[in-house]
């Protein structure tokens, strides 16, 4: 039966939040990967280094972990021992993508007991790991397709991660290149169900909406998406949420879905706070980046007036540029980081603004369109 004070939480304006539970930041991201031990090496190229480890030698039999940071951005990479379990079997139908979103709150069986109050599927209540730094409390709920949304509470706790890891040793080849802490995770889902899952943000985590953009903002000649980002209280944690809208061709989400079988989590923006440093040294270490048109540049001085780097850099390293009431934002967008054209990286920088970039998204989704061509699925 649902409580008085879950009714009226519920009934509260789609941009007004309710204070459910306490969130600190984002404490982890897990990938699900096909050999973690290689993929270490592919993060370090973004500046991540290996801290921590769980596996065989830790006692773990399931799978091996690692545990790889930057700035307060903390990635753990799994990959499983033998094909009979739900990783190996996550892997065999998505490939290489991200399994549980993890954030830090100050009270586990709180943000477990709101959620699942208001309508969220539990899929772990809430309980302890410990070793000798410490106990770990940890509950986890059931996300958009098979992504999993995990409270940690590390009240106290002095060990290298989680219990089951142990600490590596420093990794002095690694150099870090600026990257501070996550900015928004944006998931893409099927047509029909951005709203449902809007709703589930606004009950249940007690989020509210920030902005929301219809297929006559995001549009290009062939295809078009509608989007929806939610946010808590003060603004720190962002999930904007993707569905396809009606195109004359495919659409990127409509790629995404087809190749990573489901819903799921179709990119991480990473801040930055100087991001021709950050994005120069990137590029020096090989990786991709989508490039829009040149013409792009021709215009971007009048459309963005006055900012603090120089243009010509801008322009060089294909980085884009926008500007809302409160100030601008500089953003590059990686392509895929594996194999299926399915989640990629973005990279951001905020000069006061707290938009995502609309002004972007013409010229980035038809250069998103352009890649598509080429893999032969627009």
């Amino acid at each position: 039966m649902i409580t008085d004070q879950v009714a009226r939480t519920e009934d509260r304006p789609i941009d007004q939040e309710a204070d459910l539970f306490k969130i600190k930041a984002i404490d982890h991201i897990e990938f699900w990967v096909g050999n973690a031990r290689q993929a270490v090496y592919y993060w370090k190229y973004w500046g991540f280094k290996p801290i921590a480890y769980s596996g065989l030698e830790t006692g773990n039999r399931q799978y091996a972990s690692y545990v790889i940071e930057q700035g307060k951005i903390r990635f753990v990479l799994s990959t499983p021992y033998g094909p009979h379990s739900e990783m190996a079997a996550h892997h065999l139908l998505h490939g290489d993508g991200v399994k549980v979103i993890a954030m830090e709150v100050e009270d586990v069986e709180s943000a477990y007991r709101e959620t699942t109050a208001r309508g969220a599927k539990g899929v772990q209540p809430p309980g302890d790991l410990q070793d000798a730094g410490g106990a770990v409390r940890m509950a986890a709920i059931q996300g958009y397709g098979q992504t999993v949304f995990r409270f940690v509470q590390r009240t106290g706790y002095s060990g290298a991660f989680l219990p089951t890891y142990r600490a590596l040793p420093e990794d002095t080849t690694v150099k870090p290149v600026g990257l501070a802490a996550v900015d928004h995770i944006v998931g893409n889902v099927e047509l029909g169900k951005m709203d449902h899952w809007v709703n589930w943000f606004h009950k249940a985590m007690g989020f509210r909406q920030i902005v929301h953009y219809d297929d006559k903002v995001i549009h290009t000649e062939y295809s078009a998406l509608m989007s929806k980002v939610m946010g808590n209280g003060n603004g720190r944690i962002k999930f904007p949420i993707n569905e396809p809208a009606e195109g004359r061709k495919r659409s990127q989400i409509e790629e995404f879905l087809d190749y990573y079988v489901g819903p799921g989590v179709q990119h991480v923006a990473l801040i930055t706070g100087d991001i021709i440093k950050t994005v120069g040294e990137l590029k020096e270490r090989g990786l991709p980046f989508l490039r829009v048109p040149q013409a792009y540049y021709e215009s971007l001085p009048a459309r963005i007036g006055t900012i603090r780097e120089r243009y010509d850099d801008i322009a060089r390293l294909g980085i884009l540029a926008d500007r809302d009431d409160e100030g601008y934002l500089l953003q590059i967008f990686s392509r895929p980081i594996q194999d299926r054209p399915t989640m990629f990286l973005e990279v951001i920088q905020r000069r006061g603004a707290q938009g995502f970039g609309v002004g972007n998204f013409k010229a980035l989704f038809e250069s998103i369109e352009i890649e598509q061509g080429k893999r032969g699925n627009l």
